[in-house]
């Protein structure tokens, strides 16, 4: 009777399972690097708040959100041109993003200045916020494989492990959030 070979080929159950691994890292990867920040973090979107200095120290991406929470009864949210962000006019904004709700999402897809103020008199008061937006810095590289005395089998084995690992952490910390 013979014995079965176990080969490092794609057909192999453990090469099947890193490349479900990996196809999982491509799709959820995208989604779970991107920032929901909270303008003025435990502030909200206030008077008296210097947004100048809570933006400073952030880099904003292409893909993150802002999440401006406020008192609706009271202030908005208004995109304006820079023009306007700087003398806080707000007669004719870009984009009105207040719904309504106090919790207002605003997407940063494309890579440029934003320039967002509160009307009524509040962009007066500092509630005035410019950020950034640019695009993410590349993954970084790695480094060259040393082949010498290695077999082909583990070479192989070894472009998909740490791709694996980063695919199981992704869909832990996806579970995560979510629960």
């Amino acid at each position: 009777m013979e014995g079965v070979r176990r080969g490092c080929g794609f057909g192999s159950p453990v090469m099947m399972v890193v490349a479900f691994a990996v196809v999982l890292l491509v799709v959820v990867v995208p989604e779970v690097s991107a920032t929901r920040w909270i303008v003025g973090a435990n502030m909200g979107w206030t008077t008296n708040v210097n947004y100048t200095i809570w933006a400073k120290d952030k880099h904003f991406y292409n893909g993150d959100w802002l999440f401006f929470v406020y008192d609706r009864n009271q202030m908005n949210v208004l995109e304006v041109n820079k023009t306007d962000y700087e003398s806080c006019n707000s007669d004719h904004p870009l984009q009105n993003w207040t719904r309504g709700a106090g919790r207002d999402v605003v997407p940063l897809n494309v890579t440029r200045n934003y320039y967002f103020i509160s009307g009524k008199g509040f962009c007066f008061g500092g509630m005035k916020l410019a950020v950034h937006v640019e695009n993410p810095p590349p993954p970084p590289t790695a480094a060259p494989l040393n082949e010498k005395g290695a077999s082909p089998c583990f070479n192989l084995r070894g472009q998909y492990v740490l791709p694996a690992v980063l695919a199981i952490g992704a869909l832990w910390d996806a579970f995560v959030r979510i629960w």
